[in-house]
């Protein structure tokens, strides 16, 4: 939901970290894989309850997030990137709830299964639909520069990175925040998957 206005408030900063990175020689490609090794890193870290390093390192992870898709557009987009991008992200999305499992079973197991089991949901139908939307070469007008087509919803990358935002600041409610994400992932998946049939019909 938030997606297509955060975008513009970090496009300007992107593109100018975009561009030094391109002037040393390093790809959108080295960029994803580097800020998902820091991103991994976050999940021992969350497991042993140091909660401030692991914000740290998921911040990073985000970074280099936006930092892949700037220096794609400098150096071309490729769909070997975006498969990359989006396979490694998701795989992110779902390690950070897991951890918070590993950090404190007890209190946090169905409520972590529950949130990985909602990403399913949106992921699930996100993709399927970007598979679709590019064999019959439907255009998205809000994200013309990805190398996928971006289906929106309530919760995106914004929402899951501020929920992220507040586990780590607020553990103690991991439970309460993953139920409530979770729900929302849940509308997302729901209003995904009927706009998504009825736009393929």
């Amino acid at each position: 939901m938030l997606d297509s206005f955060s975008i513009k408030v970090i496009r300007w900063p992107l593109a100018q970290g975009a561009r030094a990175l391109d002037s040393i020689g390093i790809t959108a490609n080295q960029t994803t894989l580097f800020g998902f090794i820091i991103g991994c890193f976050a999940l021992p870290l969350l497991a042993l309850e140091q909660y401030t390093a692991a914000l740290l390192l998921i911040v990073l992870n985000r970074i280099c997030d936006g930092l892949d898709g700037a220096l794609a557009r400098r150096q071309g987009i490729t769909d070997a990137g975006g498969f990359l991008d989006i396979s490694l992200d998701f795989l992110f999305y779902s390690m950070v709830p897991f951890a918070f499992v590993l950090a404190n079973p007890e209190a946090n197991a169905i409520a972590g299964a529950f949130l990985i089991f909602s990403f399913i949901g949106t992921g699930s139908s996100f993709l399927a639909f970007a598979v679709m939307a590019g064999k019959r070469g439907i255009d998205n007008p809000v994200y013309k520069h990805k190398s996928l087509y971006y289906m929106s919803g309530l919760t995106e990358g914004t929402e899951t990175i501020g929920c992220f935002i507040l586990m780590c600041l607020l553990p103690n409610y991991f439970a309460e925040l993953a139920y409530l994400f979770g729900a929302m992932c849940w509308f997302t998946t729901a209003t995904r998957i009927y706009s998504g049939f009825h736009t393929l019909k």
